[in-house]
């Protein structure tokens, strides 16, 4: 999902470009706002965790593979803003050391997959986490979330390429949607297992704000 450069249209990655800073200067505000001594520790191994497995690619059908984004997870610890931040730095560092995405694309990456992975996904998760009472809550919250989230930041990436030329809709929005639903169940049984074993273990490292 991480678009090479010379694959958007100027108004396209100007676009992505401009959502992005836009949403990184809420993000800053918000979290700086309400940051807490047990955020920084936590900031830092959920960056490492996001990183880590976004390096990962696994086969998912016909010759494609996939990778876990991690935006609903670190959403689900660190809240929706925090959680954009740190996608944003890794979908950076990816983009610069490794070429994973290129950097007029890097706005249209850091939007598809760190606002939508991390605050779409917790724009989910946070109604059915209150409706849902308990673990219980947080669990389903947790999977629907994740695979939503998946599903529509594939969903604006193949958009971003039929808007912009690259690939005829009919094409590349199947593909992209078919095969990050089943990333999409990939990713949200890993995000499920980590937040149960968080539960059992350090329930108090769930996000429960509402920043």
């Amino acid at each position: 999902m991480h678009i090479p450069d010379g694959f958007l249209a100027a108004p396209v990655f100007g676009t992505g470009w401009g959502l992005s800073l836009a949403g990184l200067w809420l993000a800053v505000k918000k979290t700086t706002k309400n940051l807490k001594e047990r955020t920084i520790p936590l900031l830092g191994v959920t960056s490492a965790f996001v990183f880590a497995a976004q390096m990962v690619d696994f086969p998912v059908a016909g010759g494609t593979s996939g990778h876990i984004l991690g935006g609903a997870l670190a959403a689900i610890l660190l809240g929706p803003y925090a959680g954009a931040l740190v996608m944003a730095l890794v979908i950076t560092v990816q983009c610069l050391l490794f070429q994973d995405g290129g950097l007029t694309e890097l706005g249209a990456n850091i939007f598809n997959m760190g606002f939508i992975g991390s605050v779409g996904a917790y724009v989910i998760y946070s109604p059915i986490k209150k409706i849902v009472r308990g673990n219980r809550g947080i669990l389903i919250g947790a999977a629907v979330s994740t695979w939503i989230s998946v599903v529509v930041a594939s969903a604006a990436c193949a958009l971003e390429l039929v808007v912009s030329g690259t690939s005829p809709f009919g094409m590349t929005m199947p593909v992209m949607i078919i095969t990050h639903m089943m990333v999409g169940i990939v990713e949200a049984t890993v995000t499920v297992f980590i937040v149960a074993f968080i539960l059992k273990v350090r329930p108090d490292l769930i996000f429960k704000g509402n920043s």
